[in-house]
């Protein structure tokens, strides 16, 4: 939960509601019960005056008139009436409703003053709420009299416990719907974030060089200073690549002029001068090389389709070594892929191996391309004489040749390795199919559409 902003906010969200709904629902029942009590007991006191309406005190005789209730005359109805003598503990062969059958109220002795509510329990320990009055008839021979109303708590207890239900389903139904509304609210405040993800996730598999698309008002200005940075970036790499190719260029330029000076003399000293330059000059090929992909690395959007680069550099090498008539072909069922990094780059990798083939093959090389895990897999296979496997590591190290008689710096596997290192790939020598040598460079693919198969 703490490391996502959507659950943080449903939870805060949730705990809030579910707080709320409690306190309402407890708010609630607590006042439906203040209510029905108070209901029950405007009624009781209704049923008290009736009560006292009816009593008569005739030749020392206590009379009652017909009471509208029927529910007192029903036995153990729940509704209960008793008229006691004020001062004296209630007994038998005091007036009571019928549907106390054989049952008396059990009273406090002393009556309060005016009326008085009372929990009461009868014979069977049912809870009674009731009320109670004393009264005087103005009878001169008429005793001080208690009368007193009651009726079962369960009468109440039933309404309460349906209200109870009721209440909490419907708040349960209330917090169903605003877990839904929040839960749509949170898809919408952060559908946003979601596709300012989905565009970083293109600007770095390659397949744009800026945030795209229209966003809210409040996400607008993180995306201008993204892509600001984005520019910077670009610029930044552009210049880097810039400067290190015009530096390569300065140095190169004296270089060339002192070898070709050193070239129209055969002294030791000319001798020494003419390896020297030539040394100078491929450390700052590779340092170049280096310069340039770790900066390519580092840049955004890069996306280079292969397919077309390998045609063009099949169709250079076919007239480069044209004079061996050496066949360079590209496999019938080669995959388009995009190289996540320069063109350049791309064709110094793929030049150097296929150059490298076609100096060693006898009649033909051939190339092939497909998507293997995230990644780009070039193999370059001639059908030469091959090399021994005890040998295929060391062909890599820099100024090592395969043989005097082909010409070449030594250089040329020792960049191309270098620029796939960089750029997180790797390039090895194996056996080919053909009975030369197979050459296999992975490089890391630009994410995209599938590839579709070459015609």
């Amino acid at each position: 939960m703490n490391g996502s902003l959507r659950w943080r906010l449903l939870a805060g969200t949730l705990a809030w509601v579910g707080l709320t709904l409690a306190v309402a629902g407890w708010g609630l029942s607590a006042l439906f019960r203040d209510h029905i009590t108070q209901q029950w007991q405007a009624q009781l006191t209704l049923q008290l005056d009736q009560l006292s309406g009816a009593v008569d005190w005739t030749d020392g005789q206590l009379a009652l008139g017909p009471l509208p209730e029927t529910r007192f005359a029903q036995p153990l109805s729940g509704w209960y009436w008793q008229v006691d003598r004020l001062g004296q503990a209630p007994r038998a062969g005091v007036a009571r409703s019928r549907s106390l059958w054989d049952e008396v109220l059990a009273l406090p002795a002393v009556a309060a003053p005016g009326d008085a509510l009372l929990h009461l329990r009868d014979a069977q320990g049912h809870a009674l709420l009731g009320v109670t009055r004393a009264l005087q008839l103005p009878e001169d021979d008429a005793p001080p009299l208690r009368l007193t109303v009651a009726a079962d708590e369960t009468l109440i207890a039933e309404p309460m416990a349906r209200f109870a239900r009721l209440l909490w389903a419907a708040l349960a139904v209330l917090a169903l719907g605003l877990l839904l509304a929040v839960w749509l609210q949170l898809r919408l405040a952060l559908a946003p974030l979601a596709q300012l993800r989905v565009q970083l996730a293109r600007v770095r598999a390659g397949e744009a060089a800026q945030l795209q698309g229209r966003f809210v008002r409040e996400v607008m200005p993180l995306v201008e200073e993204f892509n600001h940075v984005l520019g910077e970036n670009a610029d930044m790499v552009r210049r880097a690549r810039a400067q290190a190719g015009n530096l390569a260029h300065a140095v190169n330029t004296p270089l060339t002029i002192l070898a070709n000076a050193a070239a129209q003399q055969d002294t030791a000293l000319a001798r020494l001068v003419r390896e020297q330059a030539e040394s100078a000059r491929r450390q700052i090929d590779w340092h170049l090389a280096r310069a340039r992909a770790a900066a390519a690395v580092r840049a955004t959007g890069l996306a280079t389709p292969v397919l077309a680069p390998l045609a063009a550099l099949l169709r250079t090498m076919a007239r480069l070594h044209g004079d061996r008539r050496v066949a360079f072909t590209l496999a019938a069922d080669a995959r388009e892929g995009r190289f996540r990094g320069e063109a350049q780059d791309l064709y110094e990798m793929l030049g150097n191996l296929i150059d490298n083939a076609g100096k060693w093959a006898r009649a033909q090389v051939l190339v092939d391309v497909r998507p293997e895990g995230g990644m780009l897999v070039f193999t370059i296979d001639d059908d030469g004489p091959g090399i021994p496997e005890a040998e295929r590591e060391a062909m890599f190290a820099r100024g090592v040749q395969r043989s005097d008689t082909h010409g070449g710096a030594g250089l040329g596997l020792d960049i191309t390795r270098t620029l796939a290192q960089t750029y997180g790939g790797s390039v090895e020598a194996q056996a080919s199919p053909l009975g030369g040598l197979r050459m296999r460079l992975r490089l890391p693919a630009s994410a995209g559409e599938p590839a579709p198969r070459k015609a």
